[in-house]
């Protein structure tokens, strides 16, 4: 079915705050849950149902969908685009309210995450997904394209960031693919890109120091990684800047030059120093 009219029959109406642009082509749909490796073995959760089309798409093709969807003013229309379907299931709220382990527990064990994000809430469900969940396996999400070229930036590049390390921490990210700003209802401003996480990584290393460690080195992308870590953990200069040639770094060092294993690394330096 249509989505556009099967949103006029319900008599829709968008609401901004959320983010609102849902996907109509089948090809695309398709391609999506081909990216995201969904087999008939495979539980999903999706963030964002949306008008239904990306939910009804991965439920041909998944055990179960556990679907979010954070707009109440939807469910007539979800009502209409899932109807007949047995392996889905919507739950309306906010997915950022719903503790981890209560997801956990809906998945009954390792899941896959799938979903079309609205840039405002991007970063906090890839953060919250990464960090907190034991059990999703991969994270495949349609993000704008600024967006992904953070997620699978290099080391140096001017989209290295912290999210690249969270990510990159998890496991790899990949870009699957480009979409055109033309192949959503209503139409976004900007393009945006597919992107693909899975689970393959798992460093040795006390988390909360990472973060913080990382966090610092990007705190103050101009100045020198000396500088911002000193700033960040509330250690002299001199010791940071210890902390950093030990490495076998230039003094002089940026933090966006550091590569993943390498905030690892200098995490295990400190903790063993008892800072």
């Amino acid at each position: 079915m249509e989505i556009k009219s099967v949103l006029q029959q319900n008599e829709f109406r968008f609401n901004k705050k959320f983010g609102q642009n849902f996907i109509s082509d089948t090809n695309l749909l398709e391609a999506i849950v081909c990216d995201a490796g969904v087999t008939k073995d495979d539980v999903v959760i999706e963030i964002g149902a949306g008008a239904g089309s990306l939910t009804y798409a991965l439920a041909q093709k998944a055990k179960r969908v556990i679907a979010f969807e954070i707009d109440f003013n939807l469910k007539s229309v979800l009502k209409t685009t899932l109807q007949g379907l047995n392996n889905a299931e919507v739950i309306f709220g906010d997915v950022m309210d719903k503790p981890i382990d209560e997801i956990e527990s809906l998945a009954g064990g390792s899941f896959k995450v799938v979903a079309n994000l609205p840039y405002y809430i991007t970063t906090p469900v890839l953060m919250r997904f990464v960090e907190e969940s034991a059990n999703m396996s991969s994270m495949t999400v349609m993000v704008q394209k600024e967006v992904a070229d953070r997620l699978v930036a290099k080391a140096g590049g001017k989209d290295y960031g912290r999210i690249t390390v969270a990510v990159d921490c998890f496991g790899d990210a990949k870009l699957m693919r480009n979409v055109s700003r033309q192949m959503f209802y209503p139409q976004p401003n900007v393009d945006s890109a597919v992107v693909r996480i899975d689970r393959n990584k798992k460093y040795s290393v006390d988390e909360k120091l990472l973060r913080q460690v990382v966090k610092s080195a990007f705190a103050m992308r101009r100045k020198v990684f000396s500088t911002c870590l000193a700033a960040g953990l509330g250690i002299s200069k001199e010791q940071a800047t210890r902390y950093i040639t030990s490495l076998g770094k230039d003094a002089q060092v940026r933090g966006e030059t550091f590569t993943t294993q390498d905030f690892v690394n200098l995490t295990n330096l400190i903790a063993a120093d008892g800072k």
